[in-house]
């Protein structure tokens, strides 16, 4: 492909690699959440997901039958069983050790400490023979080496999506969602319409003071916020989680929305006013349609902030079982079960399902938007 000025520059070259590399970081992971969402829960435990469709190898610790239970066989005593659990699978190699797990191939014996002689087969069965009646006492540990072929379950999203109280966490999550995206959307385009097309005082000062608040951290206000709403009578409520979204968004929205809204032509402006609309109709009838795709892209910012939230939720809603949001469920069911690996990725990919459908509706609208609003201005 040629340009105007000959061959097609380097720089496309490196962009669209650029493009390609950020693409791949932003899908691997996701696409690795979701492997080891499937993954059976031992395999996952000690095998990275790139792995899921190669046979396991992994040690496991079984224990015979306690020596009393022997029985007679010809002028011996025989223990039998199985070391998997369920009777399935296939050992590679054994030991009687935890220093030296495969200290034996399968098949051969292995002699114990305390008289007698182990021996495993590659299906797990073993068996100890004693030459005399053993005395009691405990089972015999037995270390075994397995291969086993990949597996994939749908157990780890029953565990997280038959949890109790999810559904009402996910409601809790669109109830504070959905307000918490309109609210600051309606505010800002307001607010942004003014600090592009109407003259006032002190309008450059205000842009500035937004633009200031764009790198407060909103930790900062976190405590007070409480206390007021605490005062006022709205603290632990969706009232105040509401306000506060709305507070901590609107600086972005505004100076995202106000320079979209600046960089409009001015001759549709103008136009308009000549022909006796007032700053309300331009803004219903010509600035908002033209100004949807910035609309969108904050939206799709705004809406995936407030789902993935956890700490805005627990300061003011808290962890109260008919407030709790989806986050905070999530949270609770990892700590009830031990933060296993495969409830923390079936949990993961269960949380990001909602942002991931709502960014792919709208994501035709975001690069415009946001490169509108980024190099236009007013």
């Amino acid at each position: 492909m040629s340009t105007p000025v000959g061959s097609r520059p380097a720089l496309t070259w490196v962009v669209n690699l650029s493009v390609i590399l950020l693409v791949a970081l932003w899908t691997l992971p996701t696409f690795g959440i979701l492997v080891s969402s499937l993954r059976d829960k031992d395999q996952l435990a000690i095998s990275g997901w790139w792995t899921a469709l190669t046979p396991a190898e992994r040690n496991i610790v079984a224990r015979s039958a306690p020596p009393e239970e022997a029985q007679p066989v010809g002028d011996n005593y025989a223990l039998t069983g199985n070391v998997f659990e369920g009777g399935s699978g296939k050992a590679a190699a054994f030991g009687i050790s935890s220093r030296d797990p495969s200290a034996f191939p399968v098949g051969e014996s292995a002699e114990l400490r305390g008289g007698g002689m182990l021996t495993v087969e590659p299906n797990g069965d073993y068996e100890i023979v004693y030459k005399e009646r053993p005395e009691p006492g405990r089972g015999q540990r037995i270390f075994v080496s397995s291969v086993e072929p990949p597996k994939f379950t749908t157990e780890n999203y029953e565990n997280v999506l038959f949890s109790e109280g999810l559904g009402k966490s996910f409601i809790n999550t669109m109830t504070v969602t959905i307000p918490a995206t309109v609210i600051p959307i309606l505010i800002a385009a307001y607010a942004a319409y003014a600090l592009a097309w109407m003259e006032f005082p002190g309008r450059a000062l205000l842009l500035a003071a937004i633009v200031g608040l764009l790198v407060v951290p909103l930790q900062m206000s976190l405590i007070p916020l409480l206390r007021l709403y605490n005062t006022i009578g709205i603290g632990k409520s969706f009232i105040g989680i509401w306000l506060a979204h709305t507070g901590f968004g609107l600086p972005l929205a505004i100076y995202l929305l106000r320079n979209y809204m600046a960089g409009l032509p001015r001759e549709i402006i103008e136009s308009a006013r000549v022909d006796g609309a007032s700053d309300f109709d331009i803004f219903r009838k010509i600035i908002l349609p033209l100004s949807f795709p910035a609309l969108a892209s904050f939206a799709i910012f705004q809406f995936l902030w407030v789902w993935n939230d956890l700490l805005v939720a627990t300061v003011f809603l808290g962890n109260n079982e008919e407030q709790l949001v989806l986050t905070g469920r999530l949270r609770e069911l990892l700590g009830s079960y031990g933060g296993n690996w495969e409830i923390l990725t079936a949990s993961a990919f269960v949380a990001i399902v909602v942002p991931i459908l709502v960014f792919f509706a709208m994501q035709r609208y975001l690069v415009r938007g946001l490169l509108a609003g980024s190099v236009k201005g007013g």
